[in-house]
This record gives structure tokens, C-alpha cells and sequence, in this order.
């Protein structure tokens, strides 16, 4: 498989990425023959994975639940192992635990956290999915649950994604940053936004940034992409230059100011130190944190 490298690293659920393998959506006796050697995810409804006494991910196949694939997810193929997803509803699994995703990214390989990060996405959709948005008609699933197709008007609905911009945005040397108020007390991150209808990516970095903050960005460039699936996004990130504005709030942001380069390096020593006081930045599992750290190594180079 070709990869392509991004300007930013570090972050979750993009390493290791299972082979997709789509022409075996379609074969469903490969997809059979597969079943019994392949390595089967549990999720339960809230898009926790079932695992085991140590927190891993139960190493359950196929031949461990029995039947055949059914209505499990098929993810692709990690080398000559198929793996598949399953609602934790269809069986009858007995797990010590559960683990979120996020968790699942601290605690888990990067191979097992990507292939979670993918079921889940592919889950969400799923549940969401039950019904024809055209007609309100039962939806099933084929090619190995990746098209629903209704019962009564046949309309076919293909997984998707809700793509929203994240941006670090600067300004003479300063990096701008906002919190929510149900954020964690004093967390600080990249402004971000969802993308609309009939906008490209930079026309919804300088909406975004302005309708957030009052901030006229002047300018962009692309830099990496991370899934995040809580529930559905795909996270876009960007570098923006931006006009000497004063940020203002209006309700959807709390808070959002200019940081100098120190103050962002002192956030950052707060991961190993927290002496209390200053701002909290976001977990080094996402691509706003990436963002952050570029931006800071640009700085202080």
C-alpha cells in the first residue's frame, strides 16, 4: 500500500492502517473462508471495545464466536488475517472491561488502536444509518457493511464522514488559542470547525477563525489529516497567518487569546509538571496537539 507523508506527526489512529482490501467486499464466500482465522473487534453500543483483564483488546477470531461473518464490518487485512468488527448485541462474549478510544490509544499498539479508530467510525455510521433518510425504510447492509441500501425506495447510503478544519493561526509570533467551557479547567487548544456546504477547506479556516474569535486570517496552508471519529469527523489541520486582531468571543468559545512562544513551552512542560498555574494543552493524541508543538519547534528553532 502507498503511504504519504504529513508535515505533522505524532498523533493517533493513522499508523498502521489495515489493508482495506475492497474487492473482498463483494466476495462473500472469500469473506467466509476468512472468518475463522480472523481477528474479530467488539463494540459495544456507546463505541467502547471489549478487552480483556490488562485492558488489550480480546484476542477473539472467528472461530472463537463461531458462524460466519453475518453482519460484522469487514476492516481489511493485516498481511494474511482478515479483521472484522461486531457488535458486542450480536454475541455473547463475556469481557472483564471495556476501553474507549482514546484510552485505547495510550494503552494499545498503534496497529490495534488505527483498527479501532476505523470499527468505530464504521459502527457510529452504522447505527446511524438504521433508517432511509429519502423515505424513513429499513436500511441492511452489504459488501461487507460498507453500503446500506433500503428495503422500501432501494436508495443505497455509503459511510461517511463530517470534515471539519483545525488551525493554528499566528501572528507575529504568537499562536492563537480558545477553550470551551465544558473543557477541562484551564485547556487550551487550536481553534476548529466543521466544514459547510458549497465552502472549500480555506474558505471555512477563515470563517471559522473569524465567526470564533474575530480573527481575520490572511492566509493558509494545509499541513495533515487525522480521523476522529467522537462521533464522526475527520480533522483537517492548517497553518494560518492572521491580521493583529484582538480575539473576541461571542458564546461559542469562553475564552480565546494570543500566546507567546514561552507561554506555549511552559504549557507543554505541564505534561511532566504541573506546577498548577497557566494554561493545559491538548493531549498529545490528537492533531490540535500536533499543530501546537509545530507551530512552537518553528518558533524556537
Amino acid at each position: 500500500m502507498s503511504t504519504f507523508t504529513s508535515q505533522l506527526s505524532g498523533f493517533a489512529f493513522v499508523s498502521e492502517p489495515l489493508e482495506r482490501a475492497d474487492t473482498l467486499r463483494d466476495d462473500a464466500d472469500a469473506l467466509s473462508r476468512l472468518w475463522p482465522d480472523a481477528r474479530v473487534l467488539v463494540l459495544d453500543q456507546d463505541g467502547t471495545a471489549l478487552a480483556g483483564d490488562d485492558g488489550q483488546p480480546l484476542p477473539l477470531t472467528g472461530a472463537d464466536l463461531g458462524g460466519g461473518p453475518g453482519t460484522a464490518i469487514f476492516l481489511g487485512l493485516r498481511g494474511e488475517q482478515a479483521w472484522f468488527s461486531l457488535e458486542a448485541a450480536a454475541v455473547t462474549v463475556a469481557a472483564p472491561q471495556r476501553v474507549d478510544l482514546r484510552q485505547s490509544a495510550a494503552t494499545w499498539s498503534i496497529a490495534d488502536s488505527t483498527a479501532f479508530c476505523y470499527a468505530r467510525g464504521m459502527s457510529y455510521w452504522q447505527s446511524r444509518t438504521r433508517f432511509c433518510g429519502v423515505c424513513g425504510g429499513a436500511v441492511t447492509f452489504s459488501r461487507g457493511g460498507f453500503v446500506g441500501r433500503c428495503g422500501q425506495c432501494a436508495t443505497e447510503h455509503y459511510p461517511r464522514v463530517d470534515p471539519a478544519v483545525i488551525v493554528a493561526v499566528e501572528n507575529q509570533g504568537r499562536l492563537l488559542l480558545g477553550r470551551q467551557a465544558n473543557w477541562a479547567p484551564r485547556r487550551y487548544s487550536v481553534l476548529a470547525g466543521f466544514v459547510e456546504p458549497g465552502e472549500s477547506l480555506e474558505q471555512t479556516v477563515v470563517r471559522e477563525v473569524f465567526e470564533e474569535s474575530r480573527v481575520r486570517v490572511r492566509e493558509c496552508r494545509y499541513l495533515g489529516t487525522q480521523p476522529w471519529p467522537f462521533p464522526g469527523a475527520l480533522m483537517l489541520g492548517f497553518a494560518a497567518t492572521a491580521e493583529d486582531d484582538v480575539p473576541t468571543v461571542n458564546g461559542e468559545l469562553e475564552d480565546a487569546r494570543w500566546f507567546t512562544a514561552e507561554d506555549v513551552g511552559a504549557a507543554l512542560a505541564r505534561d511532566v509538571e504541573d506546577d498548577g498555574e497557566g494554561i493545559r494543552l491538548s493531549p498529545p493524541i490528537s492533531i490540535s496537539r500536533s499543530l501546537i508543538e509545530h507551530w512552537y519547534r518553528q518558533q524556537v528553532a
